[in-house]
């Protein structure tokens, strides 16, 4: 029987090799008296980021009481669902990063800051992406760039930032655009042995004539062949996704209860009560598409949504608290019916409701002796 984090066992283990150690340790020991390190890492798909980032990370840690972790990866998010940018702060040191613990017990944590974008890739609304890591770096810069007046040095938090395996085209100029921005103390450049997918060298980002501070840091890919060339680690995107929606939505049982399969998950959340929320006390935004008005409840029933709250300097920024699963909307009585695992205190903030294109996964709806309600003619509880 399928368990809710099966999945195939990864290729041989990837061996951190000494130019990641040495890189790792540059950025977290580069000097003792200069701010905390800003290090963003990039390379082409597949090539190791989030491993060198969750070993980055671990490295910090030795130094630092917290890191905090910037995800722009919305595809292959690290600790939260997809189709989320958060900004994460980690004080305990993760899991070995070689076991690749998120396959089988996807390491979710909750981010200090979040936004729903509604989608696995940047390319539908490149602005309002970039908006969104702008608005978390700059929460970071506020809350964790300080300096002790009396200490006289730099008490700050240092940061990590992932970044999507897109670097052609679009994808290349959102990353400059972000390295503008953001301006870090360290870019970790992974290449791989096939140079056209790499990044350019140098500072690519900047003009001939721009200076910058930034320290470059480029090592190979952690996977090699016998050849010494990169073996790109691949990976079952949709699956992986799949595994943190689950896992996600498994958060609504308390631990103790015995949910290890995908079937007992789907029985456990067919029929788990859900919320009603009054339809007169939120507002509905589609995200990267327009729904006539009369089609709302049509296209919000059986979808994952981003719980929101409005924000007072504009409704594109208004923070995401969490995710749900839209059960059923009785649109006599006007109430949606909604499962979350977000707790009631915190759902009564919510007054803006986020719909992309988050799906909920397939194997939770083709659950064999399962009726899934969400496709069934009456998706309302019964009493």
């Amino acid at each position: 029987m399928a368990s809710v984090g099966e999945t195939e066992p990864p290729a041989a283990g990837i061996v951190i090799p000494e130019e990641w150690s040495n890189a790792a340790h540059t950025i977290a020991y580069d000097s003792i008296s200069c701010p905390p390190p800003i290090a963003l890492v990039c390379g082409p798909k597949n090539s190791g980021k989030t491993t060198f980032s969750r070993h980055l990370l671990n490295v910090l840690l030795q130094r630092y009481k917290k890191v905090a972790y910037l995800d722009t990866d919305v595809g292959q998010t690290e600790f939260t669902p997809p189709g989320l940018l958060s900004l994460t702060v980690i004080d305990k040191l993760l899991v070995d990063s070689l076991s690749w613990p998120d396959l089988t017990i996807p390491c979710l944590k909750t981010p200090e800051r979040c936004f729903f974008f509604g989608d696995i890739s940047s390319k539908r609304d490149p602005t309002t992406y970039l908006t969104y890591i702008f608005a978390l770096y700059d929460h970071y810069r506020k809350e964790y760039c300080m300096f002790d007046k009396i200490e006289r040095h730099h008490a700050g938090v240092p940061l990590v930032i992932n970044t999507p395996g897109w670097v052609k085209g679009i994808g290349y100029d959102i990353l400059v655009d972000m390295l503008k921005y953001i301006s870090p103390t360290h870019v970790v450049k992974i290449c791989i042995s096939t140079e056209s997918k790499n990044l350019p060298v140098g500072v690519f980002w900047l003009d001939e004539d721009d200076s910058t501070s930034t320290t470059i840091i480029e090592v190979n890919s952690a996977r090699q062949d016998s050849f010494k060339r990169s073996v790109l680690v691949q990976k079952d995107a949709r699956l992986m996704r799949d595994l943190r929606v689950m896992a996600y939505f498994r958060q609504c049982f308390p631990s103790q209860l015995n949910i290890t399969t995908i079937k007992e998950l789907a029985n456990a959340l067919a029929a788990q009560p859900p919320f009603e929320i009054s339809v007169s006390s939120i507002k509905i935004k589609h995200l990267h598409c327009q729904v006539p008005k009369t089609e709302i409840f049509y296209s919000l029933n059986a979808t994952i949504v981003g719980l929101a709250i409005s924000s007072e300097s504009g409704e594109n920024l208004s923070p995401c608290i969490g995710l749900g699963i839209v059960r059923g909307i009785d649109t006599f009585r006007n109430i949606l019916y909604l499962i979350t695992p977000v707790p009631p205190d915190s759902l009564e903030k919510v007054d803006l409701l986020l719909q992309g294109f988050i799906q909920i996964p397939t194997c939770l709806l083709q659950v064999q002796g399962c009726v899934s309600p969400y496709m069934s003619a009456n998706v309302l509880p019964s009493d």
